[in-house]
């Protein structure tokens, strides 16, 4: 499989892989504005030459927007193959890409946010156990941080203690999201829009920075749903997913 890591000079004629279209998509716009600016952070866009899901994004845990205390790691921030790129070795391939890059540039190992059983939006945990990660800490309700260490003697990363009982003070519906996932350009609005028509109670919250994505109120930075305070769902909803929660929090 020929792979392409995505640059300065290349970001605008590639696809990214989980949000293939135009450029002139506003996932895709809000997608690659946000990695053009990550890449002088060191973040790596590495992905299949065809078009398909199969790519991993990866960036150096101290400019990670995630609240988690992993200095000196490498971070992946999504990890996917899917569809007919599936079954073909491309995920060993990727993992190892990154785990050589993170060698070379020195970091005590890898670290990635899963959990226990496969949830949307979340890295494989069985295929991650089985390429050697440990749990490294826990947060409610169910994710792990997975690490992977070069060095027996390094510290154990960890979860931003703020973040490990997820829990805000506000009522109604808060999501907090980040660009760093494509598709809440599309779905934060739509679902906000959704509850205004309705007369549905709710606020947004846009990650815009990491300093805040770090001090965020939950670990999953990239989409977080709270009703009256407390911790729903990481999963991106569309509209009739959105109301159908509703009605089940009745």
């Amino acid at each position: 499989m020929e792979f392409i890591k995505l640059t300065h000079e290349n970001l605008e004629q590639e696809h990214i892989c989980c949000a293939i279209s135009s450029n002139k998509d506003p996932q895709v716009a809000s997608k690659k504005m946000w990695l053009n600016e990550r890449l002088n952070e060191g973040l790596v866009f590495l992905k299949s030459a065809q078009r398909g899901k199969c790519f991993i994004e990866y960036i150096p845990a101290e400019y990670a927007w995630v609240p988690i205390e992993a200095d000196g790691y490498m971070h992946i921030n999504c990890f996917w193959v899917s569809g007919s790129l599936k079954g073909h070795g491309y995920s060993n391939e990727l993992l190892k890409a990154c785990m050589n890059d993170a060698k070379e540039k020195g970091k005590k190992g890898i670290t990635v946010i899963s959990s226990p059983k496969k949830k949307p939006f979340l890295s494989d945990p069985k295929y991650l156990a089985y390429k050697g990660f440990k749990i490294a800490d826990t947060a409610e309700p169910y994710y792990t941080l997975l690490y992977l260490s070069f060095d027996e003697k390094a510290d154990i990363p960890k979860f931003k203690e703020q973040a490990k009982k997820p829990h805000i003070s506000e009522q109604g519906f808060v999501l907090y999201y980040t660009s760093g996932c494509p598709y809440t350009a599309k779905y934060a609005p739509l679902i906000e829009e959704c509850a205004r028509q309705k007369g549905i109670q709710f606020k947004s919250v846009h990650i815009d920075s990491r300093e805040k994505a770090k001090n965020a109120p939950a670990v999953w930075t990239n989409y977080a749903l709270f009703y009256n305070g407390e911790y729903l769902t990481n999963e991106i909803l569309s509209e009739k997913k959105f109301l159908a929660l509703v009605e089940s929090l009745k």
